[in-house]
């Protein structure tokens, strides 16, 4: 694989990574609405979002292009700067 090829993606990850990319500016979106965008419940997103952060799983750590907050009971996603550039790159509508 070059660097200007695209790592491989599953379809819900594409899809997580498009709604984030749609999102209007850089607060991102709460996981239910994009849960509700996707017709996903939220352990579905979180899986999917852990391996597209920075979460080192099995050993081998995320590409770290969205990041997962939660302030108070509000749980958000956000594409990160290497997420909006990967998007731009790869998942251009």
């Amino acid at each position: 694989m070059t660097d200007d090829a695209p790592p491989e993606l599953d379809a819900l990850s594409a899809a997580i990574l498009r709604e984030l990319a749609a999102a209007p500016g850089d607060a991102g979106m709460s996981l239910p609405r994009l849960g509700k965008h996707l017709g996903l419940g939220a352990s579905v997103l979180m899986r999917s979002l852990s391996a597209m952060g920075h979460a080192r799983i099995g050993g081998v750590e995320g590409p770290g292009w969205v990041r997962v907050t939660q302030v108070e009971e509000r749980w958000s996603a956000t594409l990160t700067q290497a997420g909006r550039d990967f998007c731009a790159r790869h998942l251009a509508r």
